[in-house]
């Protein structure tokens, strides 16, 4: 299969700061791909170029067949790449139809409607006419999620979206990915949730001090326990 996302030997750092080093990664259509690693390990810089916010110094980002190692994010947004970012940012002073609203793709035929997205998160159902700053902290990351499916994205990208969430919650937001990976949505999840993980993701990358260390799908990570603990840290 041709790759949705290839990233080849990329390098990227701020000022005279490295912080990745050769960093590859492979993404296909309908694939669940997953970066492990700890805090300050890589992995919001390699997001950041990814969504164009951040120009790698070498190396090449191809994503649906066009090179956007140099792109600005809102060409890197319209060919197909969707962001669920970390800490959620959704409009506080928005309501919840009003955050939908204001990222819903204007292409023709759009795969997520608003009705998809309650389909999916019933609970924002619920909440329409409400303020998106006044959601608890797991109804804005469905927000967040949901907005971002709004976007009609080919590969969708979660930093981190069920980091202090309460069990029940994350529990909603492991079934909606589940449901969007039987919907053959492509996603990079960045997380530690390993049990989460495990089942979801066809194969996962590890970051350690901007290099990747660990490759590989769930059953092979599963025969390198010492190792994929000791790269996130738990």
């Amino acid at each position: 299969m041709t790759a949705l996302l290839q990233v080849e030997n990329l390098v990227a750092g701020y000022g005279a700061s490295r912080v990745l080093f050769d960093v590859n990664l492979t993404i296909r259509e309908g694939e669940v791909a997953t970066l492990l690693g700890r805090n300050g390990m890589g992995k919001s810089t390699l997001v950041k170029c990814l969504c164009g916010w951040l120009t790698p110094t070498g190396g090449r980002i191809t994503f649906a067949g066009e090179d956007i190692s140099k792109s600005a994010s809102h060409r890197i947004g319209k060919l197909g790449l969707g962001l669920v970012p970390e800490g959620r940012q959704v409009f506080p002073t928005l309501t919840v139809r009003e955050n939908l609203i204001a990222t819903a793709s204007t292409t023709n035929g759009s795969a997520w409607t608003m009705d998809r997205v309650v389909g999916l998160f019933p609970r924002l159902g619920e909440r329409m006419s409400q303020l998106g700053g006044t959601l608890s902290g797991g109804e804005q990351q469905m927000l967040a999620i949901g907005r971002a499916l709004m976007t009609n994205p080919r590969l969708l990208i979660l930093d981190e979206a069920t980091e202090g969430l309460a069990p029940l919650v994350r529990a909603d937001i492991w079934r909606a990915l589940g449901l969007l990976k039987a919907e053959k949505l492509a996603m990079l999840v960045i997380d530690k949730d390993l049990r989460a993980l495990m089942p979801l993701a066809d194969h996962h990358s590890g970051l350690e001090k901007g290099r990747v260390v660990l490759r590989g799908t769930s059953a092979e990570l599963r025969a390198k326990q010492t190792e994929l603990h000791a790269l996130i840290g738990v």
